[in-house]
């Protein structure tokens, strides 16, 4: 695949088969198509708002926010503003704009800026959206904008199964306010998968209960048994995490291989590059997975009017 960085891996707690490689994928990498399109995609989570900007195919820059529910669409429009500055653009560079979100107050303000700032009618993804793909939740509204779009661009971009040209299931782990895990079947349909606590509030609920333990620098200590406070913490987060990553994809894969599907694992957020080495189950890390699989959408949409 275009656009892949792969690495040996080279952790000691992996234990891979020889020759398994982790790829780091920068979605959005090439430009391949020949129409003219200078979008603004937009993930709004509970804790941040990831932004970034394409022309065509090319992911030109990118930057992550604060999910600040106060800001007013002025407010944002003038610190998106500021920020593409630096990158040597400005919002009236911008002929469309996708966004997905989990957070109303974040998502309203984002409606106004287009309309007041960039007089353009957003494009909004919900589980309503026409994806192509069958939505299995129950019920289906139920789940988060943001797993759909992961869900569609994982098939979208990594669902060609590694020993066939056969399609692949598809399972994807995105590190964010929640871990999520989400399944889609390599017919297309999206399962649904599991919620857990993320790595963040679970740190800030531990820090605040625990009178004797402070933060630290995320870092892999030497060895997985801490001989230190912080070298304790650090295997816990690291390790923990990459432990609790292989348990869950592991049942995953287990109940889509049952239905005779090959399995891909690929794994997205802030923070997954620095879990995913230390994984035996994920083959491919996409930080821009969501921000890509906006662009994705944005485009089918066009492509159906």
């Amino acid at each position: 695949m275009d656009g892949a960085k792969c690495e040996a891996r080279v952790s000691p707690v992996s234990r891979l088969p020889k020759g398994r490689r982790l790829c780091y994928f920068v979605s959005g990498a090439n430009d391949t198509r020949p129409e003219k399109i200078m979008l603004l995609a937009i993930d709004i989570g509970n804790t941040n708002t990831t932004i970034g900007l394409f022309d065509k195919d090319t992911l030109l820059c990118d930057f992550r926010l604060q999910s600040r529910r106060d800001n007013t669409g002025d407010e944002f429009a003038a610190l998106i503003a500021s920020l593409l500055l630096t990158k040597g653009y400005g919002l009236g560079d911008i002929s469309g704009m996708a966004m997905a979100y989990v957070v109303p107050p974040v998502g309203d303000a984002l409606r106004e800026l287009a309309a007041r700032h960039l007089d353009i009618a957003p494009f909004i993804v919900s589980a309503d959206t026409d994806t192509g793909l069958k939505n299995l939740y129950n019920p289906p509204g139920a789940v988060g904008a943001d797993r759909i779009v992961n869900a569609y661009a994982a098939r979208e971009l990594y669902s060609r199964a590694n020993s066939s040209d056969r399609q692949a299931a598809c399972v994807v782990v995105d590190y964010g306010t929640a871990t999520t895990f989400d399944a889609v079947t390599a017919k297309g349909e999206y399962l649904g998968g599991a919620i857990l606590p993320g790595i963040g509030i679970s740190l800030d609920a531990l820090f605040s209960r625990a009178a004797l333990l402070s933060q630290v620098e995320l870092r892999e200590p030497a060895t997985a048994i801490g001989t230190n406070t912080a070298d304790a913490l650090r295997s816990g987060i690291l390790y923990g995490y990459a432990a609790q990553t292989d348990g869950m994809t592991a049942r995953f894969v287990g109940e889509l291989m049952a239905h005779g599907a090959e399995v891909r694992v690929i794994a997205t957020g802030g923070i997954a590059p620095l879990i995913a080495p230390h994984t035996a189950s994920v083959e491919i890390v996409d930080v821009n997975l969501t921000l890509t699989g906006l662009r994705l959408l944005y485009e089918r949409s066009l492509a159906k009017r």
